[in-house]
């Protein structure tokens, strides 16, 4: 220009495909989610937030859960909280945690370094879940450190594991109630399309998170 200033230039949704590459397919949630033993986390990275799944198995032996997906120090003390929990609130769901057997959790996407005890929930309820055989409603991912008293502590970055729910497909999202407060960062007509469950007690994310014993045995 001339006059030595800079001519705006317009990005259009036409644009976006060459100035940023091809979009990330999204993950079906209910072809991960599709067995007992699987449950949706949500989880804060460097690129903000994201969906994250626990698998967990039981296998021959004892000792110390095994945990894999290259995990830190704080979510491998979440496994083992989630463990002695479990084998305390088992009974209550008309299962019992196996002596003779030893905890695996698993986190897929090993590449991608996980730490931080807001996976708390989600570990408990893959865990029960395995144990009385009832699917995690595929509809459903949570966020959340637990106590061993079951008592469901607040975390961080919820805004970014709200976006990222929604982006996921996620109908229904498990927050803690002491995170009531961050949901007002949310984007009103992100909350408008999700239903955002609280809770205070571990006893109140199973009965939200998952199916039916029926309809888990029937499939």
């Amino acid at each position: 220009v001339k006059d030595g200033s800079v001519a705006p230039i317009r990005i259009g949704t036409d644009d976006l495909r060459d100035l940023l590459g091809r979009p990330l397919p999204i993950e079906e949630v209910a072809d991960r989610v599709d067995q007992p033993g699987i449950a949706t986390g949500l989880a804060v990275t460097g690129a903000g937030g994201d969906v994250l799944f626990v698998e967990t198995a039981l296998l021959p032996g004892d000792g110390e859960p095994l945990l894999t997906g290259q995990l830190g120090d704080v979510m491998k003390e979440s496994a083992s909280l989630a463990r002695s929990l479990v084998a305390r609130v088992a009974p209550e769901f008309g299962a019992e945690y196996p002596a003779a057997k030893r905890l695996h959790v698993h986190f897929p996407a090993g590449a991608v370094p996980k730490d931080g005890p807001s996976a708390g929930i989600t570990m408990t309820t893959a865990l029960v879940s395995l144990l009385t055989n009832r699917r995690v409603r595929p509809e459903v991912a949570m966020t959340g450190e637990v106590t061993l008293q079951g008592r469901v502590l607040p975390i961080g970055g919820v805004k970014q594991k709200v976006l990222a729910a929604h982006r996921a497909g996620i109908k229904e999202v498990i927050l803690p109630i002491a995170n009531e407060d961050d949901l007002e960062d949310v984007p009103e007509d992100i909350r408008n399309h999700l239903t955002i469950h609280l809770a205070s007690h571990i006893s109140e994310v199973l009965e939200l998170a998952l199916e039916e014993a029926e309809a888990s045995l029937a499939a």
